[in-house]
């Protein structure tokens, strides 16, 4: 997250996280990004995708426990809040790689970590999780989340998003899916990748690839985004918020292939 300027947040550990939890006056909500090492510019992706829902209007924490991401805070494996680093007046980073194995149970789960996250940055109403497929399997458990997948222009970044769909499908019975593509802004690729990822997810695994956008790697994180990647953001908030319509599907929005020719998976 070097594109912003940095300090250490200044939300010490306390005795009341559970209170916190009960008493919270905003929904926490948990937006899960399935890292894809075939992803240029993994980073610049994360930063992007903060920096618009900041722009959204959410108190935003980064929580990197990708095996890509920095290494931890010394004492974040018993202190995630010393490892929070406040970037934005509106964004919070948190480097966890390795940490979530630290919050595993005697059933094999890490769910226990995502409220631990929530709880080192009580400030933050969104986490945005950037984790491994195996990884994110084990902290999500059976949460009721829409995961983000990566891609790039390339097979083997598709093939690595597909593999991370039929994963969470068939391990947190997860049905649908969102798409951020990694790409130059005029690519001619991208319409035809994302329609192909959605129609072996339908056709394979009965998933559905509800919505997906491009975010150019090069550009500033802080300009302005394609109009659908604000869209895809805001049906990821939507999504945990009560009473409110998540947004209508747009043409890029793809439940089934549009063509008859039976797909083959990657």
């Amino acid at each position: 997250m070097s594109r912003y300027s940095s300090h250490a947040a200044n939300a010490p550990a306390d005795q009341a996280s559970g209170l916190r939890r009960l008493f919270a006056p905003v929904r926490r909500r948990l937006l899960p990004v399935a890292a894809n090492p075939f992803v240029p510019a993994g980073q610049a992706v994360l930063e992007t995708l903060s920096a618009e829902l900041a722009a959204q209007g959410r108190q935003v924490l980064v929580v990197d426990a990708a095996s890509t991401a920095p290494s931890p805070h010394e004492t974040a494996l018993f202190d995630l809040a010393a490892g929070v680093e406040r970037l934005h007046e509106q964004i919070c980073y948190l480097a966890a790689r390795g940490v979530p194995l630290a919050h595993v149970d005697t059933h094999g789960s890490a769910a226990a970590f995502v409220d631990a996250a929530f709880d080192a940055a009580p400030q933050c109403d969104l986490v945005l999780l950037h984790a491994d497929p195996t990884d994110l399997a084990r902290m999500l458990g059976q949460r009721a989340v829409r995961p983000l997948l990566l891609g790039a222009d390339g097979p083997e970044s598709i093939k690595q998003a597909y593999a991370c769909c039929k994963l969470l499908a068939q391990r947190c019975g997860l049905m649908t899916f969102d798409l951020v593509l990694a790409a130059p802004p005029r690519s001619r690729r991208v319409a035809a990748i994302a329609e192909r990822l959605a129609s072996c997810a339908d056709t394979f695994l009965g998933a559905v690839l509800h919505d997906w956008a491009v975010i150019d790697p090069l550009a500033d994180p802080l300009a302005a985004q394609d109009a659908a990647l604000a869209r895809v953001l805001a049906g990821q908030i939507a999504l945990e918020e009560p009473g409110r319509t998540a947004p209508a599907l747009h043409d890029r929005s793809l439940r089934t292939a549009r063509h008859g020719a039976t797909p083959t998976p990657f």
